[in-house]
Parts: structure tokens; sequence; C-alpha cells
């Protein structure tokens, strides 16, 4: 729910009025007793068919819908329980069906968040076993690993723009565009194997093949950004999407990175061990720290999620070098990592002050306000 004083906030930083205007205005409304009326239901509507409608508080400005109640968890525990035991009776002949059915129930009807989400996972599983399905007696076993995978990703693509369509489930959208993405390095890969005649054409050209993996994940983190700037108090579906598309464009970019600076170790698939040395240990902690500060900037945690791991591997290789027994050092790590989380979590509005405050203004406007 927006106050009238988030409201007016907003109206200054859009420059419709001066901030000194604003807080004028604000005492001279309330006197008045001028409220604002609480949008309806049909405007928090996860179906609902305009893109424009109400569905975060200014607030929170990262606060997807899941739950409006311990209704909508009653309501996705018994989804998870009826669809556990349709797949295991009706295998992936009954899982469709009760997947559209529920969803014309409780998306379509009851306009229920998470269940929402929870079907929309089913539905993108049920695709994926699919795919294999088929795909298994009618390819060869030794057919392009490459084309395998551009035909396991291709229903996707035509299976979720519908999907979204009928149901207007944000994550439904975010897949949809992660598969074309997907599909697309996929046949970049697939024609430049076929060009070269490699049929291991990533592991022979592994700097050519990083470069590709980073602008796929750059693509999508444009993607995911275009979503957030053109909903800049995060109000509205759009920032929705662009919250599922930064969880899959932050850990893409964050390891397409990794796999850039660390080009010896990715070709021999030794990318993620703990056993890397100081200055290889420094350049993770760097880069982690790198993103992390992207996500303060735009106000995504997505970003200090998903360093997480990178900075655990990262910080163990850092204290193998001490003479800790290995017990010791395994607890001092996620002693290390849980401070991280925790100090950034709790300090978040803090630590994004800090970040956003030296941008140029032309930078600050078009970022969620601080809080």
């Amino acid at each position: 729910m927006q106050t009238l004083k988030s409201v007016l906030d907003g109206a200054a930083g859009e420059g419709i009025i001066s901030g000194d205007q604003a807080g004028a205005l604000l005492p001279y409304m309330q006197a008045r007793g001028v409220v604002l009326r609480p949008p309806s239901a049909a405007l928090g509507d996860i179906a609902g068919p305009g893109e424009a409608h109400v569905v975060a508080p200014v607030e929170d400005t990262e606060a997807p819908r899941f739950i409006r109640g311990f209704h909508d968890v009653l309501i996705t525990i018994g989804v998870c329980i009826v669809m556990a035991g349709i797949w295991g009776v009706g295998s992936l002949f009954g899982v469709l069906p009760a997947v559209i059915v529920l969803a014309e129930i409780l998306v379509r009807r009851q306009r229920l968040a998470l269940p929402a989400v929870v079907l929309t996972l089913i539905f993108a599983h049920w695709i994926f076993m699919a795919s294999i399905v088929m795909l298994e007696d009618r390819l060869a076993p030794d057919a392009d690993p490459m084309l395998h995978f551009v035909l396991t990703m291709a229903p996707f693509a035509l299976l979720m723009a519908p999907f979204y369509l009928r149901y207007r489930i944000p994550l439904a959208l975010s897949l949809w565009i992660v598969s074309l993405v997907a599909i697309a390095a996929g046949l970049l890969f697939l024609g430049l194997s076929r060009a070269s005649g490699q049929a291991d054409f990533i592991s022979v050209h592994p700097s050519l093949s990083a470069a590709i993996f980073f602008a796929g994940a750059l693509v999508l983190f444009a993607v995911a950004m275009r979503y957030d700037l053109s909903d800049r108090f995060r109000v509205t579906r759009r920032s929705d999407v662009a919250f599922w598309l930064h969880l899959a464009a932050a850990p893409a970019l964050l390891y397409a990175m990794l796999a850039l600076v660390f080009l010896g170790d990715f070709n021999n698939g030794a990318l993620f061990n703990a056993e890397k040395g100081l200055p290889d240990a420094l350049i993770v902690v760097a880069i982690v720290a790198v993103f992390m500060t992207i996500g303060l900037v735009i106000d995504r945690r997505a970003f200090v999620t998903s360093g997480l791991v990178s900075l655990g591997l990262a910080t163990a290789s850092l204290l193998q070098k001490t003479a800790a027994a290995p017990e010791t050092y395994v607890f001092a790590t996620l002693l290390i990592v849980g401070l991280v989380v925790l100090t950034i979590g709790v300090g978040w509005p803090h630590f994004r002050r800090f970040a956003v405050t030296p941008l140029p203004l032309i930078f600050k406007e078009k970022l969620p306000p601080l809080r």
C-alpha cells in the first residue's frame, strides 16, 4: 500500500515537483484529510489484464508476490501433493491436464500467486521431461550434444508463450525469455561446430566459448534491466518479470565472467574448485564484490546470492593457506560467508545509499528510490 508521502516523494523523484514542494504539500494535504484509496482486488490479480496494475508497494522495491496469506501456502502444499500423486499414477500423460485444470481454477479465477509460481515450475518440468522422452527415440546416441540441447529447449519457447498469455504469470514470461536466449546460444554453438568440423567446439575454443556465454548473459541482463527501468518504483507486473530474469542473469553473468578470467580452468573443468592459489582466490573475491555492488545499485539481491558459492570457495581457498585443520577452515568459511550475508541483508538500505549516492543524477533518476 502506497502512502501519501511515498507518492509525493515519487513525484519529486520524477521531477514533477521539487523536493521542497513535496515536503510542503504533505502536511497541507494531510490537514485536509487527503488519503489514498487502496487498490481494488482486481488490480492485484496476478492474471489481471493490464500491465500497469499495482502489485508491490513502493516502500519495498523488491517485493514479488509469492504469498498473500497462509491460504496460499495451504493450497500450494495441496498442489504439490496432488501433482506428485498424478505424476506417479499417470506419468507424463496426466500431468499436463492437471496443470491446466489447476491453473484455470487457482490462477485465472482465484488469482493465487504462490500456486501460480509452483504450477509454472511443474509445467516447465513437464516440458523438460517430455522433451527428453520424445528425443530419446528420435535422436541417435552419438548425436551432437548441442543439437540435443537446442531441441530440448525448443518446446520451452513454443509452450511457455501461450501459457503466459493465458495466465499472465511473470515467471512464465521470464522462462520463455531465458529459453529464447538459450536457444540462440545453442544455435550459434551448433553452427560454429558444424562450420569448423569440431564436435567439441567449446573445449577446443574456450576463449571464444566463454565470450559467447558472457554475451548471452549480458543479453539476459539487458532484458531484465529493460523491465526494471520501465518500472522504477516497481509497482507493476513488469517488476516481477525483472525479478525472475535477474535470478537467471546474475549467476549467468558471474560464472561467465569467471570463465573469461580463468580460461585455463574453464578448459580443463577445474573452474569451481577450492584449490586455487592466493591471487586467483582474491580475483574471485573481487569479482563477487563487484557483482554485489551492482546488486546494491539496482536494488536486486540476486546479485548478492549468486556469488555466495564462489565467495565460499574462494574463502576456503584462502583459509587453506593457514595452518588450521580442515574442519576448522570449513566452519570458518561458513561463518565468514554467513556474516557477509547477514551484514549485507540487515544493512541493505544503508549500503545501497553508499553505493548510489556518488552516481550522477541522470542515473539515480532511473534507479529505484533510496529508502
